[in-house]
């Protein structure tokens, strides 16, 4: 009982700092409880103090993965925004249908989806929301569909980061890895046939529902159905491809009024003309094109931007043995000695240089971006970047503690405690613990950090299929984002909403709720 308290410790004050009634930002509340995790294994584990140093070096590096992905992201956007892109692309959005419902699934459904699939990390909600304030929805509205829309991609957001890094630590092969999240887009796709409608009545009336649902019901199975069919193939592409193929077939649903209520007036708003959409998209859609070209096997890039062949190698001192590969992939294995302690990175696979960084660069020429512009993009990005980097290196830090240690981690400790207490019922609770993990972190990824260990732990001592499990932490971390802090703070500044997170919160807790009973009877049914 003891080992289970100690192990739960950090965990637990990392929650109450962050939703007790003056709430600890993550910046602070995750580096505080890395800390304290770092002294509980040091002095109620009894880790030797060098091999706990190296778990938090290697963690530390293993941060850059998901900082630079961030930052890349940002980087793209803040250049579509000062470039003057993204206002074309929002006057287009608005010259499409005048429907309401039209407008909504358009904006807040398929283009949120495209976008979580390129960047993640709540830039699709505070991307959104503003667009729909543009076209007269009501800001708190607006503010709410957009955090209950952006969930059934985000297991697959930012090129399926929360898939494929968010679960590296349980190091999984590449067949499991897809078996996961095949498994995640199923329960996403039941769950989508739901949950939509429940944001949907916030700004439009049953009636307005009932009148379009045919074209709600196309909108939703365009994205879904690519969706779950790239699942099949990849974890990076899902999210992506759909939002790519559901946003061409919802405009053009839309267009053309299939399934959809005809309404006037809305023709008189300023036209875009369709080759200056295509321009203005070309931030997007090259990097869709770029992250293709290096991903698929067949085509050689992967490999070659993948190799880990030394081309140079040397101990650095006593912080390790640095290797760089002919990819200009760097490595560290040894760190202060230790045997199996080390990290690398993936400096041109990750998606941060190519492709968000190198398309960037290529749009400053393409929208003839002035320097004072580019100044502010940069500064911009690293400016934003700043707190979440923090909070970053502080998950990585507690996560890699409360997975070091093997059947006597931390991980592992609270695993069995939470099996042992929940039983089989441990089916319907794993989506939920991904949510919490969301809650607190601000990032499916982190979640998945966080709990997969703990989730796999816990499947394999109940004698629950591991995989279907850990799909439904991915699905849970997913949900969370409805609810997750940050992504409300987010929303609301950017829609001009002060003080009005715990209205957010409270309303989005439904829909939440809903959305994790789905995921786990589907989760059930699978197992």
């Amino acid at each position: 009982m003891k080992d289970v308290i100690l192990a739960l410790a950090p965990i637990l004050a990392l929650l109450v700092l962050m939703t007790k009634s003056d709430p600890w930002p993550a910046y602070k509340a995750l580096p505080f409880a890395a800390v304290l995790m770092y002294s509980v294994k040091i002095f109620g584990f009894d880790l030797e103090l060098n091999t706990a140093n190296a778990v938090m070096i290697s963690a530390i590096f293993k941060a850059l993965t998901p900082i630079l992905i961030v930052w890349g992201a940002i980087f793209l956007f803040s250049t579509m925004e000062h470039s003057g892109a993204m206002d074309v692309i929002r006057k287009k959005l608005a010259t499409i249908t005048g429907n309401r419902i039209g407008q909504l699934m358009i904006v807040g459904w398929a283009f949120s989806f495209l976008v979580e699939g390129a960047s993640g990390f709540g830039t699709p909600a505070a991307l959104a929301a503003p667009i729909l304030v543009g076209l007269g929805f009501s800001p708190i509205r607006a503010a709410m569909f957009c955090l209950i829309m952006n969930t059934v991609p985000v297991s697959f957001g930012a090129v399926g980061t929360p898939t494929w890094f968010g679960f590296q630590s349980l190091e999984l092969s590449h067949e499991e890895l897809l078996q996961v999240g095949l498994r995640s887009t199923i329960m996403h796709g039941v769950a989508a046939l739901v949950v939509p409608l429940i944001p949907l009545r916030l700004l439009c009336s049953m009636e307005e529902i009932r009148k379009n649902i045919i074209f709600i019901y196309l909108s939703i199975l365009s994205c879904v159905i690519p969706y779950i069919a790239l699942s099949f193939i990849s974890y990076e592409f899902p999210a992506i491809i759909g939002g790519f193929v559901g946003l061409i077939a919802t405009v053009l649903l839309a267009k053309f009024n299939v399934g959809l209520t005809r309404s006037e007036g809305w023709q008189l708003r300023e036209q875009v003309s369709g080759w200056a959409v295509v321009k203005a998209s070309f931030p997007i859609w090259g990097t869709v094109l770029v992250l293709l070209i290096t991903r698929i096997p067949q085509l050689g890039l992967k490999g070659m931007m993948t190799s880990m062949e030394p081309l140079w190698s040397a101990p650095i001192g006593s912080l390790g043995v640095f290797t760089l590969s002919k990819s200009l992939a760097m490595k560290m294995d040894h760190v202060l000695g230790t045997e199996n302690i080390g990290w690398d990175f993936m400096t041109l696979y990750v998606p941060c240089l190519i492709p968000f960084i190198l398309i960037s660069l290529v749009s400053f020429v393409v929208f003839k971006v002035d320097r004072e512009k580019r100044r502010m993009v940069v500064s911009e990005s690293a400016r934003r970047m700043f707190l979440p980097s923090v909070a970053l290196f502080g998950a990585l830090v507690l996560v890699e503690l409360l997975r070091y240690g093997g059947d006597a981690s931390c991980a592992a400790i609270i695993g069995a405690s939470l099996a042992d207490l929940l039983g089989n019922g441990w089916k319907m609770g794993a989506p939920f613990l991904g949510a919490l993990g969301s809650f607190f972190s601000g990032s499916a990824t982190v979640s998945a950090m966080t709990f997969g260990s703990i989730q796999e732990n816990a499947a394999t001592t109940l004698g629950l299929d591991p995989i279907t499990v850990l799909a439904m932490q991915s699905v849970g971390g997913s949900m969370g984002n409805m609810v997750c802090i940050h992504n409300i703070v987010a929303v609301s500044t950017v829609v001009g909403l002060p003080h009005q997170e715990g209205y957010l919160l409270k309303r989005t807790i439904v829909p939440m709720l809903v959305y994790g009973f789905i995921a786990g009877a589907v989760g059930c049914l699978m197992s």
